[in-house]
């Protein structure tokens, strides 16, 4: 029987990385169970005899009605026929061959009207899509039941219970309302958009500029130097997102001021933290190797450049990390160039 503190019964979260346990933390306000799809034993074992994630939350507890599961077979009967929300926390680069092995399980749960909630940010380097292409790609019917979750969060402080606003964006409103409602706590708000495009973008591509905006910190920039980045670096995201005809007022939004505030700027930015090590010398790949999160910033600096050459996009902010990163281009003399550029007017 479900307590009547819980107005849910359950929930499966695909990945427990930082972001996804952090989601799975929010849904355990209102879902009776909360299955985090785990890779990893020691994970595994860390949530379910010690109720912690230290790999990427140490130190913060985790709700008794949240259940880590390594194979599909400890997924009990009971909680699979009660499910009424799916969240993956998959990386980008990780859906395309997750969703292929699984296609039949959650084609299953799609097909019975459960939404979907994608936390991707980032863009495809092999294909060059975004998240709502891939995921449309093998759940092409059921488009209406997913949605995806972007904006100024940070895990660590989702599990302080900080005041936390997010966009969720998708298709259908019912839905949209549904999931909204879901994910609402008391500290943790979803707010929908219907512009899937540059929601994602913005979520995207703000990761390219944490970087940037930490090899700059790194190299001892101040606060000039950065919010001249973090301006015209939104002056390029919107360059991007005419492209994919994105709304302009999604990049001012949560979804994309909002977030690129937070991660060029804030101490908990793994795209920022990467570029500080930049700014050091470190090669990207070594840091990269040296660690088990996600840098989905780095990948994500190849596809943005792809996409600039691809669509005569004019990006040097994006294109000169791009040179930094996979060229092994001197990070002074790429700042010089973009200062030696022609003048042009601030507005295009």
């Amino acid at each position: 029987m479900i307590k009547e503190k819980f107005k849910y019964k359950t929930a499966l979260v695909v990945g427990a990385g930082a972001f996804g346990t952090s989601i799975a933390s929010i849904l355990a306000h209102k879902f009776e169970n909360v299955i985090l799809k785990v890779r990893s034993e020691d994970i595994y074992k860390d949530i379910n005899d010690d109720r912690i994630n230290s790999v990427y939350l140490p130190g913060i507890k985790l709700d008794a009605n949240i259940k880590a599961i390594l194979d599909w077979s400890e997924l009990e009967t009971k909680e699979e026929e009660s499910l009424e929300l799916i969240v993956s926390g998959l990386p980008t680069h990780g859906i395309r061959t997750f969703f292929s092995e699984n296609l039949v399980r959650f084609n299953s749960y799609l097909g019975k009207g459960i939404p979907l909630i994608s936390l991707s940010k980032g863009i495809d380097p092999d294909t060059l899509e975004l998240s709502d292409d891939l995921l449309n790609d093998f759940f092409p019917q059921y488009r209406d039941n997913i949605t995806f979750l972007s904006g100024p969060s940070f895990a660590k402080e989702i599990m302080e219970k900080q005041i936390t606003l997010v966009t969720i964006a998708g298709r259908s409103k019912s839905v949209l309302m549904d999931v909204a409602a879901k994910l609402e706590t008391p500290y943790f708000k979803a707010l929908p958009n219907y512009d899937i495009k540059g929601v994602l973008l913005g979520g995207a591509l703000k990761n390219v500029l944490a970087i940037a905006g930490g090899i700059v910190e790194g190299l001892g920039y101040n606060h000039n130097t950065r919010a001249a980045m973090i301006t015209r670096g939104i002056v390029e995201m919107l360059r991007f997102g005419k492209v994919f005809n994105a709304r302009p007022e999604t990049f001012y939004g949560l979804s994309g001021m909002g977030d690129l505030i937070l991660t060029t700027t804030g101490g908990l930015s793994r795209n920022k933290t990467f570029g500080l090590e930049i700014a050091k010398g470190r090669k990207p790949l070594e840091i990269i190797n040296s660690q088990r999160t996600v840098v989905e910033g780095y990948k994500t600096t190849k596809a943005a450049f792809l996409l600039a050459q691809k669509y005569d996009i004019r990006a040097r902010i994006f294109t000169g990390l791009y040179d930094v990163l996979y060229n092994d281009a001197n990070v002074e003399e790429v700042l010089k160039k973009l200062m030696d550029a022609p003048i042009k007017f601030e507005i295009d």
